[in-house]
Formats: C-alpha cells, sequence, structure tokens
C-alpha cells in the first residue's frame, strides 16, 4: 500500500541540503517511491493513503549514537530508540545477543559506526518527524510506521 507522509516541511538530509514546503514522502512497502510537494504527489499518487503531520519537520531518520535507553526489556529499549526518531544504533550499544535480536525483530539497523542519513528515492524508508521543540511526532522504520505521539 502507498502511504504519502506529509509535513509543513521536508527535509532530504538533517545537515543541510534541500528542503521542500509542504513536502511529502510517498512509501512504498519498506523504499521511498518519490519525494516533493505535496500537490504533486497526491495527483501523481491519487490512491496513497496520506498521513498528514501538521506543525512538523519530516525528514531522515536518525542514528542513535548513545548507550540505549534504560528500561525493563530489550524490545522496550528497542521502542524507546524508536519513539526518539532514530531506526538505527551503534553496534557497541546494542552488545548482547538480545539486543541484537530486539533489534532485528523491529527493524533497527545496527552499525559498526555512525553514519550520515539521507531520504533518497528507491532507498529504504526511514523517515521521522520533529516539532518545533525537537520532540518525535512520529517514527517510519522501513516503511512502517512505529512511533506516533498522540
Amino acid at each position: 500500500m502507498l502511504t504519502i507522509h506529509a509535513a509543513d516541511e521536508v527535509r532530504y538530509a538533517w545537515e543541510g541540503g534541500e528542503s521542500v514546503k509542504d513536502g511529502a514522502v510517498v512509501v512504498d512497502g519498506a523504499q521511498v517511491a518519490a519525494v516533493g510537494p505535496l500537490a504533486e504527489l497526491t495527483e501523481r499518487f491519487p490512491d496513497a493513503r496520506v498521513r498528514r503531520w501538521p506543525g512538523g519537520v519530516l525528514g531522515p531518520a536518525r542514528v542513535y549514537e548513545a548507550p540505549l535507553p534504560v528500561a525493563p526489556t530489550p524490545r522496550e529499549r528497542m521502542h524507546a530508540v524508536l519513539k526518539s526518531g532514530a531506526v538505527a544504533v551503534l553496534a557497541e550499544y546494542a552488545d548482547t545477543p538480545e539486543l541484537r535480536a530486539a533489534a532485528a525483530r523491529n527493524d533497527v539497523v545496527v552499525l559498526m559506526r555512525t553514519r550520515p542519513t539521507a531520504i533518497i528515492v528507491d532507498g529504504r524508508a526511514d523517515l521521522a518527524v520533529f516539532d518545533e521543540t525537537g520532540e518525535c511526532m512520529a517514527t517510519v522504520c522501513a516503511g512502517r510506521l512505529v512511533h506516533r505521539r498522540r
């Protein structure tokens, strides 16, 4: 199912680069199908479901570069990472078989070192929406909405 994630602004990368006001990202399964102005994408993909994130800035999901949040179970630790707008963790912090298994079950990427993130057509659909205070409103991991702030 095609889903269009729309926000007041879409940034292709957090560190510089292009941005689109009233932009959107089209997600097809686990991949990004298109990026651009919302009006253009709803015309190109008329049957897609549209998720609007008013007041938000949508960009690539982040890499969690610190020790994982404390929680009672590995699954809850990964969920806390997803709630922060990150879909990747560093291997040095996912250092037990249980944490790596929880990461794999949730499609969280385990990286040997940090890397820049970007929204790329045909790339994995890892997105995050942040409000004006920097708090995560929503996280999309491999095309699935895994966190939504109410």
